[in-house]
């Protein structure tokens, strides 16, 4: 960081420093999706397509699936 800006390395760059957006951008979560996709949705089973409503505060991924019982995924 040249001045301490945040813009990062000459050759990076802006926003290639602590203090920018970095790649991702702004509204995304740790692996590209949303921050927090809320209550409402529903959970997946990624290996035979079983759906069912999604719990508030229960990641999906922490339900097995009924049919097969592969871990579930949001939808």
């Amino acid at each position: 960081m040249p001045q301490g800006d945040g813009t990062g390395p000459a050759e990076a760059g802006p926003g290639s420093g602590r203090g920018g957006k970095g790649r991702g951008g702004a509204g995304r979560g740790r692996m590209g999706g949303p921050q927090a996709a809320g209550p409402a949705g529903q959970c997946v089973c990624p290996k035979c397509g079983f759906k069912t409503a999604h719990t508030a505060g229960q990641p999906c991924t922490d339900q097995t699936c009924p049919k097969c019982g592969t871990a579930m995924a949001r939808e």
